[in-house]
């Protein structure tokens, strides 16, 4: 029996990282969403464990960054999401080691490919 790939998932807001989980859990993937950087912290401790993180950055402050380039040095590949289309938070996450970023509002269908081809 094999064991679905756990997804890191982060948002600040609890409604939107619920969402997050509910579309991943049933695209058949598992999760383990964190909503504060104090939870984060402890999950990175364990990145070993993440096939991917998704990180959406409203909410947090500047240093989100530094535990992007803590996913990016333990190997998980990770998508930013963001609230708005910015060239400057583009560039930024992929120099943080993001392996790309969507804009909100996600659609769904999208996501759950994105999300296979990174994990293969």
């Amino acid at each position: 029996m094999n064991v679905p790939p756990l997804i890191l998932t982060v948002a600040s807001n609890r409604h939107n990282l619920e969402l997050l989980d509910g579309v991943l859990t049933r695209a058949g993937f598992r999760t383990r969403g964190v909503d504060t950087l104090t939870v984060l912290d402890a999950a990175l401790e364990r990145a070993n464990e993440f096939a991917l993180a998704l990180v959406d950055l409203t909410g947090f402050d500047a240093s989100i960054w530094e535990r992007c380039e803590q996913l990016r040095q333990a190997g998980v590949p990770f998508l930013v999401i963001s609230p708005r289309q910015s060239p400057d938070l583009e560039r930024e996450s992929l120099r943080r080691g993001a392996r790309g970023v969507l804009v909100k509002p996600l659609v769904v269908r999208e996501l759950i490919h994105l999300v296979r081809a990174l994990i293969r």
